[in-house]
């Protein structure tokens, strides 16, 4: 769609439960057509109706989904290499579980072997921490990988870049990664806006839901954070927290009324405000003052760092890191450890 194609998908499945229903529901979801013609008829003869559909649709690129399948069962492979021998395709994609380590490098190679495939799409990356099956597919096999799985939603799909891989694998970040996505996400307009709201001190708890829903978009918290250079080390429990605390601080912020939450000032001068959206968000008059005082300190922060830093930072975040010191959030530990104080060398050391 970004390269301005369209798409047709062919669903095979016949065997796995539900399989076609899936892809259905999928195109449905992402505004794409399916072709099938039930659990009932011959895989390849649906590849090859499918592959007439999309002549006839006029659509360029005709995606044909095939049943997984054990490289051991050799009537399944037979089945895969008439499909593949009917329709011709230009690209013969497998895909793969990075979670399975080395099995995977081994797979991609015996399905090249006996079927002949021209790439990999890597899928579970974001729990493969090291990233090893990534390198063990490229030298193993000495196919490509063309796609990565990054999570569970359309958007993770993303394409194979090894440079930024390697930067993840050595804990640098994936800026570049980080940029597109924010790229996809903001406009421009919105960005100018926000800066002038931030160097005014203007910024409130509308700007801020809008950030926060702008960063959903963007991803988990987890897997945004992944991006940013020294922070691919932050354990799943701080993570979760983090997570946690951002639902909390929208559900505040959502019982408040428009004035509130177009002026911050209205809740930190009236006691009886913050005991109301206390008990409209279900939770204590505290957690609401707390929301409002660290709100007000990121404010003037933001404000300060505008001034000293432009262009720093995320567009739209004044400087300021998404999920870092946001307000109810306090920001993450230092991975948990706090840093030893320096002994007084003695001897030949202090000369």
């Amino acid at each position: 769609r970004k390269q301005k194609r369209s798409c047709l998908m062919v669903g095979t499945d016949v065997y796995r439960p539900a399989a076609i229903d899936q892809l259905l529901t999928l195109g449905k979801q992402i505004d794409v057509p399916v072709f099938e013609m039930g659990t009932g008829a011959d895989p390849v003869e649906i590849a090859r109706q499918g592959i007439e559909k999309g002549k006839e649709l006029g659509v360029d690129t005709v995606i044909v989904d095939t049943a997984g399948r054990l490289q051991i069962d050799s009537d399944m492979m037979g089945e895969l290499a008439r499909i593949k021998d009917t329709i011709k395709p230009d690209d013969t994609l497998l895909v793969v579980d990075a979670m399975t380590g080395q099995e995977a490098a081994n797979l991609t190679y015996t399905f090249h072997d006996q079927i002949g495939i021209t790439g990999a799409i890597l899928t579970k990356l974001d729990g493969d921490s090291r990233g090893g099956a990534a390198l063990s597919v490229r030298q193993v096999s000495g196919q490509p990988i063309k796609f990565v799985g990054v999570g569970e939603k359309v958007e993770a799909l993303e394409p194979f870049y090894p440079d930024r891989l390697a930067s993840r694998i050595l804990n640098m970040g994936d800026i570049l990664t980080l940029v597109e996505k924010a790229q996809e996400e903001i406009d421009l307009a919105d960005v100018e806006k926000m800066q002038s709201k931030i160097m005014e001190a203007k910024f409130d708890f509308n700007d801020f839901i809008k950030q926060m829903r702008l960063l959903k978009n963007m991803g988990s918290l987890g897997g945004v954070l992944k991006l940013i250079p020294g922070m691919g080390k932050i354990s799943g429990a701080d993570l979760a927290k983090g997570e946690t605390q951002l639902k909390r601080t929208e559900s505040m912020i959502s019982s408040m009324t428009k004035a509130e939450k177009a002026d911050p000032d209205l809740l930190a001068q009236s006691p009886s405000r913050r005991r109301r959206v206390a008990k409209g968000s279900g939770f204590n008059e505290k957690d609401v003052s707390k929301l409002v005082q660290d709100f007000t300190k990121m404010r003037s922060m933001m404000q300060n760092m505008g001034r000293g830093m432009p262009g720093m930072g995320m567009p739209g975040m004044g400087g300021g890191m998404p999920g870092m010191g946001m307000p109810g959030m306090g920001g993450y530990p230092e991975q948990g450890r706090r840093k030893k104080p320096k002994k007084k060398k003695k001897g030949f050391g202090s000369l």
